[in-house]
């Protein structure tokens, strides 16, 4: 009889033991379950909280096209950081994102044509010089069809004397080329020549390659000299206008225009 009791009891303890070392493991799991569960539901309230704090700071965004073309007109006679710069061009782009192709040949050319004033150019080179300025360079259109013709057309002073506060040569500066619309509503565009005409007044320059070197380094190349080039008109609507080359040496460089007061006055 004692020796069944002591049997009994061996097999009761075996029996509890692995129970109670269960409970054991069990209880110490489940705390880390828990903290473990609770720190990966608090991820998403976090993930929330940063992209509201980054929603805050960021501006609001603009689609209208009107909205995007009053900001970029604002902030182009001012623009002086890689800030604007990248605004302008993120604006530019959105613009562009919402431009519907011109469907129409007759289309394309009324909207395009007339003259326009230009605002920017992404190959803007030069600078303010002492015995040199310009004070206006416009692009004038004239569609016929399937082809026409593009002045790029500048106004200037020149100082010769450069102990004199007068400007005694001023006049115009034209570049004068033909195009041609292919299926694509692309403009290939050829340089047919350059014309210098001075003003009535104007004194006669001394020396008329410097005079010419001074007009070439201060014009935006694309302007100067578009042979071979295309230009893609990639927003317009009825004063204002983004174009953009493409060609061997001006690839993506862009325009931008607003439509001359005359041409506005006219419409």
């Amino acid at each position: 009889m004692t020796h069944l009791a002591t049997l009994f009891l061996i097999f009761i303890s075996c029996c509890v033991t692995p129970i109670n070392s269960f409970n054991a493991i069990k209880q110490n799991a489940i705390p880390r379950r828990q903290k473990s569960f609770m720190k990966i539901a608090s991820r998403p309230q976090e993930l929330q909280g940063q992209q509201k704090k980054q929603s805050q700071d960021e501006p609001s965004p603009i689609s209208k096209p009107l909205d995007l073309k009053k900001r970029v007109t604002d902030l182009l006679p001012r623009m002086k950081t890689k800030e604007d710069a990248l605004s302008v061009q993120n604006d530019i782009n959105n613009m562009e994102s919402g431009f519907t192709p011109f469907q129409t040949l007759d289309f394309m050319n009324l909207a395009v044509g007339g003259e326009w004033k230009l605002l920017f150019s992404t190959k803007l080179r030069g600078g303010p010089r002492p015995n040199f300025r310009i004070t206006e360079m416009v692009q004038k259109i004239e569609p016929s069809g399937l082809a026409g013709k593009i002045i790029n057309r500048l106004k200037w002073e020149f100082k010769q004397d450069h102990n004199s506060d007068v400007f005694d040569c001023f006049g115009t500066f034209s570049v004068n080329c033909s195009y041609k619309i292919n299926q694509g509503g692309r403009m290939e565009v050829e340089l047919d020549g350059h014309t210098v005409d001075l003003k009535k007044k104007s004194a006669v320059p001394d020396d008329v390659p410097a005079l010419f070197k001074l007009l070439n380094r201060n014009m935006p190349p694309e302007l100067f000299d578009p042979n071979g080039h295309g230009i893609d008109t990639t927003y317009v609507d009825g004063d204002f206008k983004i174009t953009r080359y493409t060609g061997p040496a001006f690839e993506g460089v862009r325009n931008i225009y607003i439509r001359t007061s005359t041409e506005q006055a006219s419409t």
